[in-house]
């Protein structure tokens, strides 16, 4: 089962780009919660100060925190495109599950065990949901592409008429029965027999 819109850029540049992405994702997200907190728990006149603090202290460790799990992911998920030489849903499962029992393989065997289970439970269901949204998208869009097409009304008598006696059904139209240049010819003719007339 493969998705198109799951594909990523290869995999050497994959580990790069989820591990920065990660990073500023962490930092940036770490940043604004811990500027917050530290400011609402800091006392007045020093509540700017007790923010940034806060987020010296914390926004460097939270970015590279997300950026070992990101960069974990991405070459466990490379790693299961290797082997399963295809890409789709199942390699982000596989690579979350490694991912969360490999960051927890200090807890113990049977916690790592538990933790890759909840890890890939959490990526099915979020693959899960991407592929649904997916199909959604897709059928609403072509609902729209066809909601912009005009109607067609077989009562038309205009339609009755292009159709040929048809009975108005434009959908039974067949080809016309000249070229497009014999029909320039038979314009071309018809004004040269006017001009000559006049003449």
């Amino acid at each position: 089962m493969s998705t198109p819109f799951l594909e990523r850029d290869p995999c050497p540049d994959r580990i790069l780009d989820d591990l920065g992405g990660a990073f500023t994702m962490g930092a940036v997200g770490g940043s604004i919660f811990h500027f917050i907190k530290g400011t609402y728990h800091s006392p007045n006149g020093a509540r700017l100060a007790g923010g940034a603090q806060a987020v010296r202290m914390n926004a460097p460790r939270i970015g590279g925190g997300f950026a070992v799990w990101g960069d974990l992911f991405s070459v466990y998920n490379c790693t299961a495109v290797f082997l399963r030489q295809k890409e789709d849903p199942w390699n982000s499962v596989i690579a979350g599950a490694a991912t969360h029992g490999t960051l927890n393989l200090r807890r113990g065997l049977r916690a790592a065990a538990r933790s890759a289970v909840f890890g890939g439970c959490v990526l099915a269901l979020f693959e899960g949901f991407g592929i649904v949204a997916h199909h959604v998208f897709d059928d609403e869009s072509a609902r729209a592409q066809r909601n912009l097409l005009p109607p067609v009304d077989d009562g038309d008598p205009n339609l009755a008429i292009a159709a040929g006696g048809s009975g108005g059904d434009f959908r039974r139209l067949h080809q016309p029965p000249f070229s497009p240049a014999e029909v320039a010819e038979l314009i071309l003719g018809e004004k040269v027999e006017d001009a000559t007339k006049q003449n």
